[in-house]
């Protein structure tokens, strides 16, 4: 019997050792697979978008828990166009949003939405996966913000507190850019550049004390900081037909408080129903204690209709 027991716990050791083997090797044929192909890509131009609008209404009738009336639409566009020569990489990426909602009481539409960014990096290969590289960043919005309350009447009342290029962020600087591929990139840069640009409509008005618009001092139109910027982008497939889509970027100012570290992460999922159809959510959020010393916060959840292109 101790013979049998032997001869069992010796097989079951070799199939597992084998399985291992063969695991591993096919782990190391797949990798080598996937660079051979990354390595192979042709030169030229590769381009890639999608459009997405989601849409929500509810209306309310004798609705005796309580509702009010309302319609809202967010329009958005995320387009990546990149090209390869050689040793040579350029990756472009739009993005941009706007979203509408009206109330039935309210006195104004309201923003739901209204992003505008640019990213550009280009590299030539250094080593490795590693390319020395230039990057460009550039952000704004589209329209007027605003801060709403209440006047002694109860009225909803508005100030107007941003709008296009109010601000405006604009960064840039050599580094070392990672790309395992078109999914999978980190970008550092020690030597950055950064601008924030400001209406003096703003920085003139009485109500903004020295230093307190974005950052901007009174009477100024620009801020100017020199620090490390980091970024990172990682696309991936939760399961079949979920994709979520990451990207984070990081910022220290040389020249003024560099423990404080400026945040910008955003989230997208995209739950695909069929071609055109889809459940998406996107999750931003900002921090920069020359805007707010705290945690901006912004969340987009509907289904909607896109369009790949």
């Amino acid at each position: 019997m101790k013979e049998v027991l032997l001869l069992v716990t010796f097989v079951l050791s070799a199939t597992i050792s084998q399985a291992q083997k063969t695991e591993k090797e096919l782990i190391k044929n797949t990798e080598t697979a996937v660079k051979f192909l990354n390595d192979t890509i042709p030169n030229g131009w590769k381009k890639k978008g999608n459009i997405t609008f989601l849409f929500n209404q509810s209306t309310f009738n004798n609705w005796l828990a309580g509702g009010e009336n309302n319609l809202s639409g967010n329009l958005g566009i995320n387009y990546d166009f990149n090209y390869k020569k050689n040793d040579w990489t350029w990756d472009n990426k739009i993005l941009a949003s706007y979203g509408l909602l009206q109330t039935k009481n309210a006195s104004f539409e309201k923003k739901t939405d209204d992003r505008f960014e640019f990213n550009s990096i280009a590299g030539k290969k250094a080593f490795g996966e590693w390319y020395y590289s230039v990057f460009l960043n550039f952000r704004t919005q589209f329209t007027k913000g605003f801060i709403y309350g209440k006047d002694a009447d109860g009225l909803e009342t508005r100030t107007e507190n941003t709008n296009l290029l109010s601000p405006g962020y604009l960064t840039f600087g050599p580094g070392l850019f990672w790309k395992k591929n078109d999914n999978f990139k980190i970008n550092l840069a020690p030597l950055t550049s950064k601008l924030t640009f400001v209406d003096d409509f703003y920085t003139s008005d009485p109500a903004y004390v020295d230093g307190s618009y974005f950052g901007v001092d009174a009477n100024k139109t620009m801020r100017y900081e020199l620090g490390f910027y980091a970024s990172t982008y990682y696309k991936f497939n939760l399961m079949t037909n979920v994709s979520m889509e990451n990207i984070l970027n990081l910022y220290t100012n040389y020249l003024e408080d560099p423990q404080n570290v400026d945040m910008d992460y955003s989230l997208a999922i995209v739950m695909r129903v069929n071609k055109y159809l889809s459940a998406n959510i996107a999750f931003q959020t900002i921090y920069d204690d020359n805007a707010f010393r705290g945690f901006q916060i912004r969340q987009v959840f509907g289904l909607g209709a896109n369009y790949g292109f």
